[in-house]
């Protein structure tokens, strides 16, 4: 057996967005991996590998110790996607969305440290810089969180570099926005939110249009969360790296989208209060881990594209698995 095969790997959080398409990827390279979600969204995401030999699904809630004390020990390494995601979701019960991002976090990281896990990837968020004026936002600029679901996120940036320590490698990845097709889809995120109303309504109405959005196809987000593991201790341990692509504005994503769905696609803009601009710089990731995308804004509206026509997204404005906030309302998370 490889040594790579022999890898026990947790991805809290691996039934959602990121971790439907990330769970599969590691299967295929050889790691034993351990699912510990939730599943608000259905049971439905990993069904492609559910019975895969190297595989454990545990339905449960990351702020349970004992169910941490039961899972954890065993694990080389921690990829923790589990939150609130993102402002909306966080701001629909602000004491659940902190209970679960940010007040289960120092106990999740200390079980880490004493069961021996050797290396702990965080997945954060690119908003923790809120809007900046510099033209790259880089990793070393200070942070300004504008919501709670932000705060939290960088917040435990700083529990998580505080505990770091011989024996035991942090990595924290601040991710743009993710785009593209996943079992368990996500169609309330700006690229995804206008290919569905291209494909389905041949309409797009774009509020504003000049506030950039930074965004990263999904499958160059599993790339690096999967090479996160194996990156030399040396170039990453108490390292934050931001993870994007280009910066896009909203208008220009709009036709992005139409010249994908089709020229029939009618865009309609109009007036927004929000003006806030998001770009980031991921000129780090690449410079000291050679890691670049493969995969563009435009590959992602091509496999939402495909997916719709295949019939991979039934009742796309209906169905609340595709939307968190939907989602949040109707089970009443405590």
């Amino acid at each position: 057996m490889s040594e790579q095969a022999k890898k026990q790997i947790l991805v809290t959080g691996g039934a959602g967005y990121v971790g439907a398409a990330l769970v599969p990827q590691l299967l295929r390279e050889g790691y034993r991996v351990k699912v510990l979600d939730l599943y608000l969204y259905g049971g439905s995401a990993l069904e492609g590998v559910r019975g895969h030999k190297n595989l454990e699904e545990i339905q449960g809630d990351i702020r349970s110790m004992p169910l941490l004390e039961q899972t954890v020990p065993g694990c080389d390494g921690i990829i923790h996607l589990a939150c609130i995601s993102n402002d909306p979701s966080f701001e629909l019960n602000p004491l659940l969305g902190r209970s679960i991002n940010y007040d289960a976090f120092s106990g999740l990281v200390d079980c880490a440290r004493e069961c021996g896990v050797r290396r702990f990837i965080y997945a954060s968020s690119s908003s923790v810089y809120g809007v900046k004026e510099d033209e790259n936002v880089t990793e070393d600029l200070t942070l300004d969180p504008l919501t709670d679901y932000s705060k939290y996120k960088a917040l435990c940036e700083e529990v998580l570099l505080r505990k770091q320590g011989p024996g035991f490698e942090v990595v924290i990845i601040r991710p743009a926005t993710v785009c593209g097709y996943s079992p368990r889809l996500r169609l309330d995120l700006t690229v995804n939110i206008l290919t569905n109303h291209a494909v389905n309504h041949r309409k797009i109405t774009v509020f504003g249009g000049k506030q950039k959005r930074p965004n990263i196809h999904i499958q160059d987000m599993v790339e690096v969360y999967t090479q996160s593991l194996n990156w030399a201790t040396e170039k990453v341990d108490g390292q934050i790296f931001n993870a994007g692509y280009h910066n896009h504005c909203v208008s220009d994503i709009a036709d992005m989208v139409k010249a994908t769905v089709g020229p029939d696609v009618d865009i309609v803009h109009t007036t927004t209060d929000d003006h806030r601009s998001y770009h980031i710089s991921s000129e780090k990731i690449s410079r000291v881990l050679g890691f670049t995308p493969k995969h563009s804004v435009n590959d992602a509206i091509g496999d939402l594209m495909t997916a719709f026509q295949d019939g991979k997204i039934p009742n796309s404005f209906e169905d609340s698995r595709y939307f968190n906030i939907k989602r949040m309302k109707e089970v009443e998370l405590v």
